[in-house]
This record gives C-alpha cells, sequence and structure tokens, in this order.
C-alpha cells in the first residue's frame, strides 16, 4: 500500500472516530436532559425566556460558604442565557420554588469556585469538553 492511500485510510479512520465521539456526547446530553436526574446535591431552576415562559431544569448544587452555586456543564444551555437575560428566577431545593437573583461569575469570585466545583476528565470526555460558566444563586 502506498503513502497516500495510507493516508487517506487514517483519515477515514480518524473521521469515523470523531463520528463516534461526537454521536456519544451527544446520546449522553440527551439522555441526561430527558432524564434530568434528582437526587441529595440537586435543585430545580426555574428561568424564563424573553417570551415569559416558564423552564425548569435539574441541576447539581454547590455551596460554598453558605452561597449556593450552579454551573453550567453542558452544551445545552438555554436555562443559563435565560438566567444571564432575565436574572429574576426560581428556586426549589426541596421545599418549593422561592424567588432568587442569578449572579454570573467573573473574577476571582469566578476562579475561586472554579477551584472548588471541580469535574473530572471522565466528565470532561463524556460531555465533549464544553465551556463552564458559574453563576450564584442570591435569595431575594
Amino acid at each position: 500500500m502506498n503513502a497516500a492511500k495510507v493516508r487517506k485510510w487514517s483519515l477515514i479512520g480518524v473521521a469515523v472516530l470523531l463520528v463516534i465521539y461526537i454521536g456519544q456526547v451527544v446520546a449522553f446530553e440527551v439522555r441526561l436532559g430527558v432524564n434530568q436526574p434528582e437526587n441529595q446535591s440537586t435543585i430545580v431552576i426555574a428561568t424564563y425566556n424573553s417570551a415569559g415562559e416558564r423552564s425548569e431544569r435539574v441541576l447539581r448544587l454547590v455551596e460554598v460558604d453558605g452561597e449556593a452555586y450552579v454551573a453550567a456543564n453542558h452544551w445545552p444551555r438555554a436555562w443559563y442565557q435565560q438566567a444571564l437575560e432575565n436574572p429574576q428566577i426560581e428556586v426549589d431545593f426541596g421545599d418549593g420554588f422561592e424567588p432568587y437573583t442569578a449572579v454570573a461569575l467573573e473574577g476571582e469570585d469566578d476562579a475561586r469556585i472554579r477551584a472548588i466545583y471541580t469535574v473530572g476528565f471522565g466528565f470532561k470526555f463524556r460531555t465533549g469538553f464544553p465551556p463552564r460558566y458559574f453563576l450564584r444563586l442570591d435569595p431575594r
């Protein structure tokens, strides 16, 4: 087999692996979005789009120094964009929805929470290495 054919088949092999990987990421995200698993470390956040339509999403809660934080850890993140556009949200910690304000983290606050609220390589790999963004949930 000449070098050109080896290169061609190598590129095809890489392309096939990439398609399989992307398919696995999409399947994982869809399964997570449909199931929205709840446990002791999750909350439900309600955001509103520009038309005022309410959307609920189960998120993992991290509490640091008495404050509540959530992260946009996945590619689907409409809830995060809605919280940025309309930070007047509602949060259910298990006892019903209460009014909160979503505050985007920046600078030192972001770096501090990013260092505490970490995820492993396996999680990053399964989710396709999405960028992470953090919100602090302030009671109103």
